[in-house]
């Protein structure tokens, strides 16, 4: 996920495989506390919880991760920019937003997932850092082809 009261989500299967992602405008922070549960519910039984972002907002997801028993991992931006992402292509915000629009699309392409009719930067965002955690906790071996660089 894409942490912010606007918040990318994405959800991975265990093959690896987006299943689906999206934007979420919480609009608040209260907002959001009271809209996480709904989001746990409809997300399955999942297994892991990756954070790109941090702060109160993150601790509201981390409580109920918990809660439900699901593994969270926090990171930064640098850390999925850096795996995904040439050197060049995180030299300003603006440009690394971009970038990842491309990209995610290729993952949406390659796993089948329904194709946008418009992708907001937080939820390609969102897809990028659940492609860096299934990397990480080893459902992927490596990158889809289409976005080894």
């Amino acid at each position: 996920m894409d942490l912010g009261v606007r918040t990318g989500l994405a959800l991975y299967g265990r093959d690896g495989r987006l299943i689906w992602y999206r934007s979420k405008n919480f609009g608040s922070a209260a907002r959001l506390k009271r809209g996480v549960k709904a989001v746990f519910d409809e997300s399955g039984d999942l297994a892991w919880l990756v954070i790109e972002g941090g702060g109160h907002l993150a601790e509201i997801w981390e409580r109920e991760a918990e809660w439900r028993g699901v593994a969270v991992r926090q990171i930064s931006a640098g850390d999925w920019r850096s795996q995904f992402l040439l050197p060049r292509e995180q030299q300003s915000g603006s440009q690394a937003k971009r970038v990842a629009d491309d990209l995610a699309r290729q993952v949406i392409d390659w796993s089948g997932a329904p194709r946008p009719t418009s992708l907001r930067h937080d939820a390609a965002e969102a897809i990028l850092v659940g492609l860096w955690g299934v990397l990480k906790v080893g459902w992927l071996d490596a990158p889809p082809e289409k976005l080894r660089r």
